[in-house]
């Protein structure tokens, strides 16, 4: 009832006379149970009291009254369930009765052992040419986190790669790229929280070029042919040529009543 309330109050007042804070989580907004999480509101201007609501809950979880632009809410040890989606209001000692500020942004804090699995992708696809190269991209579902990626017989990773994105690219030279793939993403400080290995990916040499030299030779040895076949011809030709030649000139030419044919 009392965020339904709030809601109603802020859409009788513009933005500009009421901005909203900024709300922010230590040591971070993946952590694993029993961590101490303090979550941060921050107001632009002075205020005397904040109020802290998770999504699906009616009424604030804290209140805070604090003379100043900053209000702390700690959780100690938490646990999976006061994971959630948080965001906070203040209120500031010139405005009405009943009136808060707008709501900061969403801040999603989750309770974890584990981060689900990413996905890996080989980007333009996992056929590499040997003068070509190529980009493997691990893509989770949370940003900022920290990407490893890892080849299958060698133990330590392959590449680090920090990203403010969901995913990150690890760029492969096309003759060395052949191999087994997995990858995998953590939380970038402490408390680490690390994700499930993704699915191995199989990148494989494009054999286009030793097919390639393959049909070469057989167009090779197909012309090698006609030369010889020509050739054999040919000298079928003038064999019976001069056969012909010695029956004309001979000093008893024998009727047999054929004639010799032009090949």
């Amino acid at each position: 009832m009392a965020l339904v309330l709030i809601l109603q109050l802020l859409t009788l007042f513009p933005p500009a006379l009421y901005p909203k804070p900024w709300l922010g989580a230590q040591p971070a907004a993946i952590v694993t149970p029993g961590v101490n999480v303090t979550l941060r509101c921050q107001a632009p201007q002075p205020a005397w009291r904040f109020a802290l609501f998770k999504s699906g809950e009616i009424t604030p979880v804290l209140y805070r009254d604090v003379s100043m632009e900053l209000a702390e809410f700690f959780l100690e040890e938490v646990t999976p369930a006061q994971g959630g989606c948080y965001h906070c209001c203040y209120r500031n000692p010139g405005w009405n009765l009943g009136v808060w500020s707008h709501p900061s942004d969403t801040l999603e804090l989750l309770v974890t052992d584990q981060l689900p699995p990413p996905s890996l992708v080989a980007l333009p696809g996992p056929v590499v040419a040997p003068d070509a190269n190529v980009s493997l991209r691990c893509a989770g579902r949370l940003r900022g986190m920290s990407f490893a990626l890892y080849r299958v017989g060698v133990a330590a990773p392959l590449q680090y790669r920090d990203s403010a994105e969901p995913w990150a690219d690890f760029p492969l030279r096309g003759a060395s790229a052949p191999g087994t793939y997995s990858c995998y993403y953590h939380t970038p400080s402490s408390p680490y929280v690390l994700s499930l290995r993704s699915e191995p990916l199989l990148i494989s040499a494009d054999g286009s070029g030793s097919l390639d030299y393959m049909q070469g030779n057989l167009v090779r040895l197909g012309l090698a042919g006609l030369v010889l076949i020509s050739l054999g011809t040919l000298v079928v030709f003038d064999w019976r040529s001069q056969s012909c030649a010695q029956a004309v000139s001979g000093p008893e030419p024998q009727r047999t009543g054929h004639r010799c044919l032009a090949v």
